[in-house]
């Protein structure tokens, strides 16, 4: 079986869950090591959490590479892991993962957002500058806007702290030309907006669905080691139920 974890990143995920890709919620420390330990042949790893609880581990990625489970990340956290843990063979896919292995991208925080709860549908109530940046990009190439004021509207995104990101605050921190309406340009932003988290997401679903259902171990430069902080994951009750 094939197991991804996704939650905010593409909310309506589970509908493509069957016999042969489980969709499990947002990842946290050992919850990849639990889906190895359940039986995953391949592991796509989108949406983290992380601010209150042990992010996904690179230890239990390498672990799961180690036993030939193919592990696959895109769109959120999932593009963080996979630009570290390249190396080992772990494989990115998407646009957000591209910047962050060119290096073009740098801060965790740029994929992250504030949302609902999973009964809620995971109802995004911040913006993630990846979707602002791509956003803007797309109205940069249409000539919607002016060059000078998109330039305006990305940094004072860029400068915004994650959990207070949205367009209404974004125009309210830029000094907009004459003839420029604040209401109409939020319009403008949440009409045209590219939801590029989305769309590496799906990429990697799509490549789920395409990865065949066994593990395949493969000659490694590396080695894995069982260090006393993995042999303490190991030990946590739930670490291999």
């Amino acid at each position: 079986m094939n197991v991804v974890f996704i939650g905010p990143t593409l909310p309506d995920a589970r509908h493509a869950a069957n016999r042969d890709l489980i969709v499990r919620p947002p990842a946290v420390q050992g919850d990849v090591l639990r889906a190895v330990e359940d039986g995953a042949t391949a592991i796509g790893l989108v949406d983290g959490n992380f601010e209150n609880v042990a992010p996904v581990w690179h230890k239990e990625i390498l672990y799961a590479l180690s036993l030939g489970v193919q592990v696959f990340g895109a769109a959120s956290m999932g593009a963080l892991r996979a630009a570290e843990c390249a190396a080992y063979g772990m494989v990115g896919l998407g646009e957000i993962y591209r910047q962050y292995a060119e290096g073009a991208r740098v801060d965790d925080a740029d994929v992250a957002l504030i949302h609902g709860p999973t009964e809620l549908g995971y109802l995004p109530l911040t913006l993630p500058l990846v979707n602002v940046d791509a956003t803007l990009k797309r109205l940069l190439h249409s000539r919607a806007l002016a060059p000078e004021l998109i330039a305006s509207l990305d940094a004072t995104a860029s400068d915004m702290f994650y959990k207070e990101r949205n367009w209404a605050r974004i125009v309210a921190g830029v000094t907009l030309p004459a003839g420029i309406d604040a209401h109409r340009l939020v319009t403008l932003l949440a009409t045209e907006y590219v939801d590029q988290k989305r769309v590496d997401a799906e990429q990697l679903l799509d490549m789920l669905r395409r990865t065949p259902a066994q593990r395949t171990v493969v000659a490694q430069s590396w080695k894995f080691n069982s260090t006393s902080m993995w042999k303490r994951l190991l030990s946590q009750p739930d670490a291999s139920s």
